[in-house]
């Protein structure tokens, strides 16, 4: 009989094996490849001092920029391998890191004052149960970035295996339907941006409607504010 898929378990375990090799190319990510524009993306709308929750925070790159940036940082990723990088990456910074999943997160209701999930939401279980977690942790009126991969990102082949009837720790998901499934968990989209491969111009997609602009990216970066109750 096979063994019982355990999410959780599979998660942690992959992650912690892809560790190292994370860790070797975030920097470049984070300071001049496909994530170098997300920090300033949330400088320009949240105040310097505000808190703000890295939720998948790997090796604690993205959340050292963010502590440069004038932050209160806490960073968790499910991965005990990743946040024992973070921790040693950053020893000399103020920032806060934990173990911790998306979908059951140690962090008070109505806490934070933005979040960034980055490649996080799509790689979750139950991406509207983790999407609900980051709405519960997040202050009215606070920040939702999250960085959803497009349908031309490479990574997303890692949630091929489920075409087999097989198990698989990455949840795919479209930015359009993450954007739908957004609205209907009391987030409002307020901005966002495209990340696209080397081949695809700004002439390709500067007229084209919101989903079209999203079908061609690499991953799309969305700016959500959770509204009132």
């Amino acid at each position: 009989m096979p063994k019982e898929f355990d999410w959780h378990q599979e998660a942690e375990l992959q992650w912690n094996k892809r560790a190292q090799f994370w860790s070797e190319r975030s920097m470049e990510m984070w300071d001049s490849g496909s994530r170098k524009d997300i920090v300033p993306f949330i400088q320009g709308e949240l105040n310097p001092g505000s808190s703000i929750l890295d939720a998948g925070c790997g090796d604690g790159y993205g959340s050292y920029k963010l502590h440069q940036a004038g932050y209160q940082v806490t960073g968790l990723d499910v991965s005990n391998e990743m946040i024992k990088l973070a921790r040693q990456k950053t020893e000399q910074a103020d920032i806060l890191f934990r173990q911790a999943d998306i979908n059951s997160l140690p962090i008070s209701e109505n806490s934070q004052d933005a979040i960034m999930a980055v490649n996080v939401i799509e790689w979750t279980e139950f991406p509207l149960k983790a999407l609900k977690e980051l709405g519960r942790v997040l202050k009215k009126d606070g920040l939702l970035f999250a960085g959803i991969l497009g349908p031309t990102a490479g990574p997303r082949m890692n949630s091929y295996p489920r075409l087999h009837g097989e198990q698989a720790i990455c949840n795919t998901i479209m930015p359009w339907e993450f954007q739908q499934l957004a609205r209907e968990n009391n987030f409002k989209y307020v901005d966002g941006f495209g990340v696209y491969k080397k081949d695809v111009k700004e002439r390709h997609y500067e007229n084209l409607p919101l989903d079209l602009k999203q079908a061609l990216t690499f991953m799309w970066v969305f700016m959500l504010r959770k509204a009132g109750q």
